[in-house]
């Protein structure tokens, strides 16, 4: 007897819900693995360098996982790093990358670059990048496209399909919940379903129909899919079926609305009572490295500070605080719309406002 979940095809169950999400259709997104083995199987497929095609493009300072991954996969090659590593960093005195600056090397390099690689959203600095932009741009130079999508599943409002990505991976451990090690997903788009396949096969990737006749001869899924290797860890699918079941029920576009607004008060007191004044020479500043515009960033806020960062950890943490210290200086401070209030805004700027206070007495 079949249960209302069975565990043979219990990811699959997940599909209506995280599809709402991402805005993908069904064949493009398939539950597996961690992010970086999800990134490693894509870039088997998706990065096949040629002498005249054998760059991969990223953005400065990626998550150390995604540098090592591309890393390792030009090594693979046989490949020199430096040379095939094109690595975009921001103008001299800024935090974050411009989008014309983005588009100008896409466009002056983009014959010899194979893939594209970015974040969805930067984990450090909290730049959410122009993914339709950045996606044409490269598609237009041949380039193949895709995204590390960590720290902007659940966070931003994402199109994946009609932006015509062509893969992403993300992992679901942060915004969608279900804590370090959670279960991560993969997303290629329909278009290469038949064209582009994984480099490595599983008997997960077999269609489930013939899967259990046992006759070695593989029969493919199509799509994302195709790429499953083995079967799912049941208990990290549940976990991430109870969180989905909650955003079912949010809606992404209401959460993301809750979000402007709550990271746009966060922002309006942090500049209100912290910024810079002539007046006050030794008052502690607070930068904010995010960008403002709304369409740059999703709810995370990157704090920088004029005196030691270490002390303010120390402080906030007596008071209660949880911190997320980022080398080399930033706290990151993100209030999430899910389960965060206009309210725990207001006690985090007071907390921040005595442990600064107790700095400049």
């Amino acid at each position: 007897q079949v249960g209302k979940l069975p565990l043979l095809c219990h990811d699959t169950s997940n599909m209506p819900l995280l599809l709402k999400t991402l805005r993908a259709n069904e064949k493009e997104v398939a539950l597996m693995n961690g992010l970086t083995v999800n990134l490693h199987l894509l870039l088997l497929s998706f990065f096949k360098p040629t002498p005249k095609r054998y760059k991969i493009l990223l953005e400065a300072k990626a998550f150390p996982s995604d540098h090592y991954a591309i890393e390792s996969q030009l090594q693979l090659h046989g490949l020199n790093i430096e040379k095939s590593m094109r690595i975009i960093k921001p103008r001299e005195g800024e935090d974050t990358l411009r989008l014309e600056d983005i588009l100008e090397v896409i466009e002056n390099e983009g014959d010899s670059i194979a893939v594209i690689l970015f974040s969805g959203l930067h984990f450090y600095t909290g730049q959410l990048f122009n993914i339709p932009a950045i996606t044409k741009a490269g598609q237009a130079k041949g380039c193949f496209v895709g995204f590390d999508l960590a720290h902007a599943v659940g966070n931003v409002e994402l199109h994946l399909h009609d932006w015509g990505v062509d893969f992403a991976c993300w992992c679901s451990y942060k915004y969608l919940n279900t804590g370090a090690g959670g279960l991560a997903g993969a997303f290629v788009h329909e278009k290469h379903a038949y064209t582009i396949k994984p480099a490595l096969v599983g008997w997960f990737g077999h269609e489930l129909r013939t899967r259990f006749e046992m006759d070695n001869k593989l029969q493919l899924i199509p799509g994302a899919n195709g790429f499953r290797i083995s079967n799912p860890p049941i208990l990290l699918v549940c976990s991430l079926h109870a969180s989905l079941e909650i955003f079912k029920q949010a809606t992404m576009k209401a959460l993301r609305r809750k979000s402007i607004l709550l990271t746009g008060y966060l922002e309006y007191m942090i500049k209100h009572y912290f910024s810079q004044d002539k007046a006050e020479s030794k008052k502690t500043v607070v930068n904010i490295i995010t960008p403002s515009y709304i369409e740059e960033r999703g709810c995370q806020l990157t704090l920088t500070f004029s005196i030691p960062i270490k002390y303010v950890i120390q402080e906030l943490e007596k008071r209660g605080v949880v911190c997320d210290k980022r080398e080399p200086d930033g706290i990151r401070v993100a209030p999430v719309p899910l389960y965060n209030s206009f309210h725990d805004v207001y006690k985090f700027i007071n907390l921040l406002t005595s442990v600064l206070g107790s700095v400049e007495t």
